[in-house]
């Protein structure tokens, strides 16, 4: 019989993930975390003390899969690189949207992360407080379109979007503007809801960089 792997706080935090994924964080206990395992529970409490201690890993496993930029990257691409990575983890792990940045206790991953993004735009000239501005709306735009996309009635693409807007079929009578819309956009067959992630980030960012742009010139002209 080949020997048991040892318990770590890594493959402890990577099986409440599991649990995660398969039942929603309100399943995480050190119970069900240790049954993944084929442990006892208190064995556990060896490398993890309690409940609340294994949430804040859990918050920070999330933020270790997402791409960081590096300080000194061009802050348009690193902001795009790393909108784009957080969307695929946030619909792969659904359950995270409500716990990212809920922990009282944030851990070194999550502070990594946010020194990390921070630095990049300081050092491309934005303010700290534009900098602080531009994060909260970079993350309101992706944790908010990853609900939307993981939240639809139907699996977006390949058609699904006019097969979903056929079935709802709204009245002409009474929604216009929206029949007008669904039918110039589903007409050809080539609209996906998937892709206006990227748009609506383009759109972000333009702003952005104006504002950048704005304060720095006002910086010069003084």
């Amino acid at each position: 019989m080949s020997p048991r792997t040892p318990l770590s706080r890594d493959r402890i935090v990577n099986a409440a993930a599991a649990v995660a994924d398969r039942a929603g964080v309100p399943a995480v206990s050190m119970r069900s975390v240790a049954k993944v395992l084929g442990v006892e529970a208190m064995s556990l409490y060896h490398h993890i003390p309690n409940k609340e201690a294994l949430l804040d890993d859990l918050a920070d496993w999330v933020f270790e899969r997402i791409e960081m930029p590096e300080v000194g990257d061009t802050w348009r691409e690193a902001m795009t690189a790393r909108a784009r990575s957080a969307r695929s983890v946030l619909t792969a792990h659904p359950w995270a949207l409500g716990m990212m940045e809920s922990r009282p206790n944030p851990g070194p991953a999550l502070l990594q992360h946010h020194d990390r993004l921070i630095g990049v735009l300081m050092t491309e000239g934005f303010s700290a407080a534009l900098a602080t501005h531009a994060f909260s709306a970079i993350d309101a735009y992706v944790y908010g379109f990853a609900l939307t996309e993981t939240s639809l009635p139907f699996e977006p693409g390949d058609g699904a979007e006019g097969a979903f807007a056929a079935k709802v079929a709204p009245s002409a009578e009474l929604y216009p503007y929206l029949v007008r819309s669904l039918a110039e956009l589903l007409g050809d067959g080539g609209y996906a809801f998937a892709n206006e992630f990227d748009y609506g980030l383009e759109l972000l960012l333009e702003g952005l960089e104006s504002r950048v742009a704005d304060a720095n010139s006002g910086l010069r002209e003084h």
